[in-house]
């Protein structure tokens, strides 16, 4: 894959199924964080308000999202169901995608962003 130089050449370079998930995914974050800018990071897709916010990528059998480690350990209970990492977690491109969920996983990242810079 060439490094894309914003999201939408990323989501260009996926099977179309895939294309419209990462189109779900990204609008769904846009809504919840409607102020935060996108960039490409890491070469994954970034929203970025007093920070990154969210990564989010995807691979052959799912979609990952990286909330760092407070929007992981925040939701952990509800992300037990999934594989998962320190700051990552995997949605199976097989099942439903938990956009309630990344919703609020991205809300709560917004205002933890938000209160870390005020103590800056």
């Amino acid at each position: 894959m060439i490094k894309p130089e914003n999201i939408d050449e990323y989501i260009r370079a996926f099977p179309k199924e895939v294309q419209v998930v990462l189109e779900k995914v990204r609008t769904t974050i846009q809504k919840a964080a409607p102020d935060a800018k996108e960039k490409i990071s890491y070469s994954m897709p970034a929203f970025e308000q007093n920070g990154i916010i969210v990564y989010f990528a995807a691979f052959k059998n799912h979609i990952g999202l990286y909330a760092l480690p407070g929007g992981h350990e925040t939701f952990q209970e509800e992300l037990s169901k999934y594989k998962s990492g320190k700051g990552s977690v995997q949605f199976p491109l097989d099942q439903p995608m938990p956009f309630d969920l990344i919703t609020r996983i991205v809300k709560f990242r917004v205002k933890e962003n938000l209160e870390k810079s005020k103590k800056k």
